[in-house]
């Protein structure tokens, strides 16, 4: 038996690849599939079932091109419903696997069609959980992604609560869990960094889990501080019902490279958002005016998604040559398709083509030392949990999740500072003020680390964990 976790931190989404006896199980693929298939085919076996824990919300799965390109069946929980062939299985129905078993425990509450799925091994002793969103290390999914009608938060909290206790808990304690996801995630707000647990020791450190919780209490603790979702998560639920198209011909139709005439007239003549995806570092130096920089060597996918929302929304591409179908790639993770070009020979050729460029102002956690002694306005784009926990006393929390609605905030006149934890974030929330012609914007390098490092003024530290 083989049970491999292929992990993409920039998600922070688990897939699985499970082996036994020349048959595989894949749970919850990326969109990209070869990876599954060319492992298959290394160890002469055939995929056999594709199983999906939910309809995921946060990224687009492969199972409908994987189902393709290999015949095999997609299984989803009861009550889904796809616009494809797939398996609707019932509750605990036993799928074989080789010599091994694989049986679906339908677990509503983050989404009502929400399932784990328990593999039994070959002496039929449960081995592993994989636990979907139903349950991570440290949290729960959220409940309130799946409101429909009369259904409530409250009430998909309730049915969670319901499924954690008959379905996961009574499970022993040396099962070991796998969860779709891992620290980074919308879909919980208390993840764990590690990706891989045991059901024992859940339930010592998930507070979700406390043996003496009553259901009032886990409804009321698990959608307390709920931050609102990510604009493009249904998007993805929906591709994720009803198809997409394959990985193989979004790659083809994207990856066009356009001379620097080419990506101006496109550029003027539609209504594409240039995206420049280098480092943080270069984009400070110089880059084409009105771009919006996520970088890709960041948390770039759900950045993407977060930000630019319409994943239908033309894209003009800058980027580091070479790595075009790689962002490309990523793109298509979180549904954004619509990529119409990239500039060829990257911002290099835009220079020395002597097109008008801009620039973004970045200075040291020590110079604002200096200038905070003025009074000067300062902005903190980190998460509402991490501004909670420890910032300086002056500054403003201007998360960049809702950047949009702390736009009246900015000063229109004299100079204000943004930082984040590192100096990434920071960079895209000045790159979207500049384009909204907000120039009076300087980026602070390093962002929350460096000003640690400064005599600044902060308030005193909050461990997280303690925060609701």
């Amino acid at each position: 038996m083989i049970i491999e976790q292929i992990y993409t931190g920039c998600l922070a989404q688990g897939a699985y690849y499970i082996e036994s006896n020349g048959e595989v199980a894949i749970i919850d693929p990326l969109r990209e599939v070869q990876v599954y298939i060319d492992k298959a085919a290394k160890n002469n076996a055939k995929i056999k079932y594709i199983f999906e824990t939910h309809f995921h919300a946060d990224f687009v799965s492969g199972h409908v091109t994987l189902a393709e390109k290999t015949d095999a069946k997609i299984v989803f929980g009861p009550s889904a419903k796809t616009n494809f062939d797939s398996i609707i299985a019932e509750d605990n129905q036993v799928f074989k696997v080789g010599d091994i078993s694989i049986t679906l425990l339908h677990t509503p509450g983050h989404t009502m069609e929400s399932s784990c799925y328990l593999l039994k091994d070959k002496n039929g002793t449960n081995h592993a959980i994989f636990s979907g969103d139903t349950l991570f290390l440290g949290d729960v999914g959220r409940p309130d992604l799946a409101q429909k009608g009369d259904l409530t938060q409250e009430d998909l909290a309730g049915y969670l609560f319901d499924s954690l206790r008959n379905k996961v808990m009574p499970l022993a304690d040396n099962v070991i869990v796998y969860p779709a996801h891992g620290a980074g995630s919308a879909c919980g707000k208390n993840l764990s960094k590690e990706t891989v647990g045991t059901i024992g020791e859940q339930k010592k450190t998930n507070y979700a889990l406390r043996a003496d919780m009553s259901k009032e209490e886990f409804i009321k603790e698990v959608t307390d501080g709920l931050l609102p979702p990510p604009a493009y998560f249904p998007l993805n639920v929906k591709l994720n019902k009803e198809g997409y198209k394959d990985i193989d011909d979004v790659i083809e139709n994207s990856t066009k490279p356009l001379s620097v005439k080419e990506f101006e007239i496109v550029a003027n003549g539609t209504n594409a958002i240039i995206l420049d995806v280098r480092h943080q570092t270069e984009f400070i130096k110089g880059f084409i005016p009105q771009s919006i920089f996520i970088g890709v060597d960041g948390g770039f996918a759900p950045w993407v998604g977060a930000l630019i929302k319409d994943i239908k929304q033309p894209i003009l591409l800058v980027c580091e040559s070479g790595r075009e179908e790689e962002v490309i790639t990523r793109l298509s993770r979180v549904g954004f398709d619509n990529v119409i070009g990239y500039l060829e020979g990257s911002f290099n050729a835009w220079k020395k083509a002597d097109k008008e460029i801009d620039t973004l102002e970045s200075i040291s956690a020590d110079t604002l030392e200096e200038k905070i002694k003025l009074d000067v306005p300062v902005f903190d784009v980190r998460k509402p949990g991490e501004f909670a926990s420890d910032h300086i006393k002056v500054a403003e929390s201007t998360p960049l999740d809702f950047l949009n609605s702390h736009i009246s905030e900015f000063p229109k006149k004299g100079n204000f500072y943004v930082h984040c934890a590192g100096g990434y974030r920071s960079v895209i929330a000045a790159s979207i003020l500049k384009a909204r012609g907000f120039h009076n914007v300087i980026d602070v390098a390093g962002g929350y680390a460096a000003i640690r490092k400064t005599n600044i003024e902060r308030t005193a530290a909050v461990c997280p964990s303690t925060l609701k």
